[in-house]
């Protein structure tokens, strides 16, 4: 199945664009934008990084119904029905943060909008890989990359800029936040629209098992499920997707309550709207032109070459956020800058993750290998994170960004064991 090429003639950039910047939005919204918006609302860090973390649960279990997306109807199917989903889950979002209990509501809206946009992403990635060749993937990637940081820009940039200027004209917090997510909700339901009609259909999207029995379909599962944990070295493979990033997982969490917080409480004392401004714009370009120059050179000289000079790059601006909470700096420009310098290292050591994932993917069930190898991601993200805030609030942000440096050690532990196809993501002549 891995060497048919799809026949569809639609040109790449007329759908990874759209299509990555549509599986971002979500992604950003419950892992990004709710730490934002419950930290504006009064939620203590250790309640933020504890239950959005656990918001990292449907990505972690994914791999549990992987299969079936691969078995039933096909990628472009399952697509756009999830993105129709996720509009109108942020729709609901909007519509409860007035409420009392806005905290439990929202919450529940979030985990429905986490599982829809964790399915999405089987069916994106899945149907990214059918529609490319190998190279493709490669070169590509920093498109995908591009474009999912753009929707960070969207979210956590102008989106957040929009609801910090909200917050000082219409004089609540609440309605400027409900506001926001109306207007998101709009805009993700006229990427389902578009993508009805945008995507191509490759030759090779369909179900796997035509008319699927009940033991059929049980049969296929057990056999692709069972088929990833068969690869060699499946140990050093799972090390590698669970600690590389184990120093980001906890990092990510923090980094936008420091920016809010007082300085007198360790924090940098910023606006919602600097916020948007300097992690949400600034940073993610940063990060989009890592990504954007990892995927370049990988595809020019092989992911075995680059991996170690992206592990040092993804690990050690990590360093940034230490300087920041020593100096407390004023100058904003100066603040930009090192959140600049961190975020590029971080988009252009995390190709090389990326692509590994597409290299231990590779095979018969390449959707469902890669939505294993996301969950597992997730796991690494997920576990790190909802300790974090409760470390950070019991020993305060600079000892907490000194801890974030001693947990890069695990990233290199693993990438040093970690193996590597010479030939892997290469343009082929």
């Amino acid at each position: 199945m891995s060497d048919v090429k799809p026949v569809s003639k639609k040109s790449p950039w007329s759908w990874i664009p759209t299509l990555y910047f549509g599986q971002g939005i979500p992604y950003v919204v419950v892992m990004t934008i709710s730490v934002i918006m419950y930290k504006k609302l009064g939620v203590s860090n250790t309640d933020i990084a504890y239950y959005t973390s656990w918001l990292y649960l449907p990505w972690v279990i994914k791999p549990l119904w992987s299969p079936l997306i691969d078995i039933f109807k096909t990628k472009r199917f399952w697509i756009v029905t999830l993105q129709l989903l996720i509009g109108a889950s942020l729709a609901a979002v909007a519509f409860t943060i007035p409420m009392e209990s806005y905290f439990q509501w929202s919450l529940a809206v979030f985990w429905l909008m986490a599982f829809s946009s964790a399915t999405h992403d089987i069916a994106a990635d899945g149907f990214y890989m059918l529609g490319l060749e190998q190279h493709q993937q490669a070169a590509f990637v920093g498109v995908r990359s591009t474009f999912y940081r753009i929707a960070m820009i969207m979210g956590q940039g102008a989106l957040v800029y929009l609801a910090g200027y909200l917050e000082i004209h219409s004089g609540s917090i609440a309605t400027a936040w409900s506001i926001t997510f109306f207007i998101l909700a709009g805009l993700f339901l006229s990427i389902a629209i578009y993508h009805r009609f945008a995507l191509p259909y490759p030759a090779i999207d369909r179900s796997v098992v035509e008319e699927a029995s009940v033991s059929a379909v049980l049969k296929e599962f057990v056999r692709t499920f069972g088929s990833f944990f068969k690869k060699k070295e499946i140990f050093v493979t799972l090390g590698f997707l669970l600690f590389y990033r184990f120093a980001e997982a906890q990092l990510v969490k923090l980094v936008t309550p420091f920016l809010l917080d007082a300085r007198a409480d360790g924090g940098l004392g910023l606006t919602t709207s600097d916020v948007g401004i300097a992690y949400g714009t600034i940073g993610v370009l940063c990060l989009t032109l890592g990504g954007l120059l990892g995927g370049y050179v990988i595809s020019k000289k092989g992911l075995k070459f680059w991996l170690w000079i992206m592990v040092f790059a993804i690990h050690l601006p990590d360093a940034m956020f230490v300087y920041l909470s020593y100096m407390q700096p004023e100058n904003f420009a100066l603040i930009c800058g090192a959140i600049g310098v961190e975020q590029f290292g971080y988009g252009f050591g995390f190709t090389a993750y990326m692509m590994y994932m597409v290299m231990i993917s590779d095979g018969p069930y390449k959707t469902a290998h890669y939505a294993i190898c996301t969950g597992f991601m997730a796991l690494g993200m997920m576990i790190p994170g909802m300790f974090s805030g409760k470390l950070q609030d019991a020993i305060g942000y600079q000892h907490f960004f000194l801890w974030v440096m001693a947990s890069t050690i695990p990233g290199f532990i693993v990438a040093l064991m970690a193996k590597v196809d010479p030939e892997f993501g290469k343009k082929k002549a």
